[in-house]
């Protein structure tokens, strides 16, 4: 049997676009203008009509008629309406153009999603939005800015900025054409006086810094430009650095330096340690619904932002829901030998206040691993002590969160991720 194909302009009548109404607001529109002209000509043209259709119904049947003249006004209705939107909106008649429905569905429904909060930094936290901004559009990325290495290191010494990089990996996370953007701002100079080594997004957003002001105020430009579904927002606008203090009582300076000193963190700290939590980023804070943490590097990315004292104050005195996202596997240099509850203990020790996440989220499906990859690299699964998590007062909510990446290494999945703590908010908001 031949499957029925739904025309495509029955999509304008799918709940949450809010367009019916206008549609219902033409129809009666145009329903009343076309009474009051056959009021003007004194009704004539109605019992022309009726004569006409009456002698047309002698030959055809009166269902079908009705169902024919319906058809036809009805695909005449929605020709006009969607070439009246494409229009207005400078938009070809083609195929291209059926995404602007897709569009503005997909706009209306993440608009009415939930208010959510992520904080961290790196890899991680990019990761973490590519599969968040799936589930809401109401997203804010507070971004750590405490890295000193490679192209945002170079930029942040030479010109006095703040790091670009780990806010470039936000914004092209956020993006709505995310491989498109990812693409341009990965790119890199492999040659020219000056530009070698550096990316173009790290260059962009230097030069939006310039023209702006600050970090934050090039940001907001900049996701104009690129069409972002939320906000990237550092956490905060001094000239923050990262230093350790070692167990063995080496100080090292650095955020890039830091996972190199071949030794175990007794305490993170940053330079200066009054820095100051930029106001969007704490607002973004008191009106969210779920605060999400991690996963990322534990010292470097997550912890930088738990640093600012007002950053963990919001967050302790928020009334959303907290969960902290931890990685799969141990970090050489950051977390050797951790288990769950060690990472747990770090960012409550940090932080300095007692209400900072309800729960943990752990990958509960950890595949055959190439263990010797793993091995080489001084890294090793994160162990589940469910009773020391237990002591904390901290839920655990286990899931299946990891997918196989091309290296054969096991990586978070960011849809997986977005989900699982999606999944936990609701839960948790029914439970009350």
């Amino acid at each position: 049997m031949k499957k029925f194909k739904m025309p495509k302009q029955i999509g304008w009548l799918l709940p949450g676009l809010q367009v019916k109404r206008w549609f219902a607001l033409i129809f009666v529109g145009t329903l009343l203008m076309t009474l009051g002209i056959l009021i003007l000509f004194d009704i004539r043209p109605v019992f022309y009509t009726m004569q006409f259709i009456s002698k047309v119904a002698n030959i055809i049947s009166t269902e079908w008629l009705a169902f024919g003249v319906v058809m036809i006004g009805a695909a005449f209705f929605f020709k006009g309406w969607r070439m009246t939107n494409l229009s207005i909106l400078d938009l070809p008649d083609n195929k291209d153009s059926d995404i602007l429905l897709e569009n503005l569905y997909r706009k209306r429904k993440l608009s009415r999603g939930p208010r959510i909060v992520a904080v961290g930094g790196g890899t991680g936290l990019s990761m973490l939005l590519s599969g968040i901004k799936n589930i809401t559009n109401n997203i804010t990325a507070i971004v750590s800015v405490g890295d000193d290495g490679g192209s945002s290191g170079r930029l942040r010494e030479s010109l006095g900025i703040l790091p670009p990089g780990d806010i470039r990996h936000c914004m092209t996370a956020l993006a709505d054409d995310e491989d498109l953007v990812t693409k341009l701002f990965k790119y890199r100079f492999d040659n020219g006086e000056g530009l070698e080594g550096h990316s173009f997004g790290n260059l962009f957003l230097t030069a939006m810094c310039e023209i702006t002001g600050d970090m934050a105020s090039a940001v907001k430009a900049s996701a104009n430009v690129i069409s972002l579904r939320g906000q990237v927002l550092p956490a905060t606008l001094d000239d923050m650095k990262l230093a350790a203090e070692m167990e063995d009582g080496r100080i090292i300076h650095g955020e890039s330096m830091i996972p190199e000193a071949n030794g175990h963190i007794k305490r993170l700290f940053s330079e200066p340690e009054d820095c100051k939590a930029l106001p969007e980023a704490l607002r973004a804070i008191e009106d969210a619904e779920l605060i999400i943490l991690g996963p990322g590097s534990l010292y470097t990315s997550v912890i930088p932002n738990l640093l600012i004292k007002e950053i963990s104050q919001a967050i302790s005195k928020s009334k959303a829901k907290k969960i902290y996202v931890c990685n799969i596997m141990t970090q050489p240099g950051e977390t050797d030998g951790y288990n769950v509850s060690d990472h747990l203990k770090a960012l409550l020790r940090h932080s300095g206040v007692e209400h900072l996440v309800d729960a943990v989220l752990v990958n509960d499906n950890l595949p055959d691993l190439p263990y010797e990859k793993y091995s080489e690299k001084g890294q090793f699964p994160v162990g589940l002590d469910i009773a020391e998590i237990k002591k904390l007062g901290i839920d655990i909510c286990a899931k299946n969160l990891v997918e196989p990446s091309k290296d054969g290494l096991i990586r978070h999945s960011a849809k997986k991720v977005a989900r699982a703590a999606y999944y936990w908010f609701r839960k948790e908001q029914k439970n009350g």
